[in-house]
């Protein structure tokens, strides 16, 4: 009988002592960084019902922090001592060559997919509809450290041999957002832009004039939507819970509540080998990520 409720007394143990580690944790705060892929105000926005979901989730006080530009994700990943962040597809293969991050989970995006993919376009009375028509125009990036804003177009222009686009285009500038530069088309401040399908579609929801005065003139392949990666040396149980609490976001209604504020279905697990395709794109555009200057210079 005593073996018995030793036994039992031993099973207990084990079961709460991984909430009693994570209760015992150092840390009492956890910093995220969100990339500006739209207006930052409309991107706090979505994401504060987030920040407060895994709060309660996790225990942990959760914040997250808009980073200025795309490429300040690597910079200040280390400098602020963040610890994670939603990369974008190519920071994420960025960070994941130079800081080691690891990945936990990305969205699955409204229209079903866990993927986005880069739209090249123009005004419809432009009349450009192909690289030919291209020549002497004014380009919009959103910024050298997006797959859909940067890598994308200057692959596409690679492949049609064009290899330095600041002597094909009349100007180029970096917009600074993916919405940005959209709408710097729409309204002809620039002749061609680029950016990501996810917000492309988001604004001709509410916006008639993008299916009338837009055109798209060519798409990327799909790359991973922007998930969530932690700082190498993160204590795994942390990171397991944050996974846990995505992964569970679809699972009841005060969940389902913060993924309509994202515009997202659900998120699903996320491994480094998603980033394949990302790696595939930068070579194509001639890019080798170890020596990648990504300031806008």
């Amino acid at each position: 009988m005593r073996f018995v409720i030793v036994k039992i007394i031993s099973v207990m143990t084990l079961l709460v002592l991984p909430m009693t580690t994570f209760a015992q944790s150092p840390q009492r705060q956890l910093v995220i960084g969100l990339i500006p892929e739209m207006n930052v105000f409309k991107q706090m926005e979505r994401f504060n019902p987030l920040a407060k979901y895994l709060t309660d989730k996790t225990g942990i006080d959760v914040k997250f922090t808009i980073l200025s530009r795309y490429g300040n994700i690597i910079d200040r990943f280390t400098a602020d001592r963040l610890d994670g962040a939603f990369f974008g597809s190519f920071t994420g293969a960025l960070a994941i060559q130079k800081l080691g991050v690891v990945p936990l989970a990305r969205p699955v995006n409204l229209d079903g997919e866990s993927t986005y993919h880069a739209h090249l376009f123009a005004r419809t009375d432009s009349g450009i509809k192909g690289i030919a028509k291209m020549k002497g125009k004014k380009m919009a990036f959103v910024d050298k450290a997006t797959t859909a804003g940067y890598i994308y177009p200057v692959a596409y222009l690679k492949e049609h041999g064009i290899t330095n686009y600041n002597k094909f285009f009349s100007e180029i500038y970096f917009a600074g957002s993916h919405d940005a530069s959209l709408y710097a088309v729409l309204n002809k401040k620039a002749d061609i832009g680029s950016c990501k399908n996810t917000i492309y579609d988001m604004i001709r929801r509410t916006n008639p004039r993008i299916d009338k005065e837009i055109v798209i003139l060519a798409e990327s392949s799909n790359v991973p939507s922007n998930g969530l990666c932690v700082r190498k040396g993160l204590d795994p149980q942390i990171a397991d819970t944050l996974r846990v609490a995505l992964l569970n976001l679809d699972k009841t209604s005060e969940g389902k509540a913060v993924l309509a504020k994202l515009n997202f279905i659900k998120f699903i697990p996320t491994t480094v080998n998603d980033y394949k395709p990302v790696f595939e794109m930068a070579l194509k555009a001639g890019i080798d990520l170890k020596k990648y200057n990504y300031k806008n210079e």
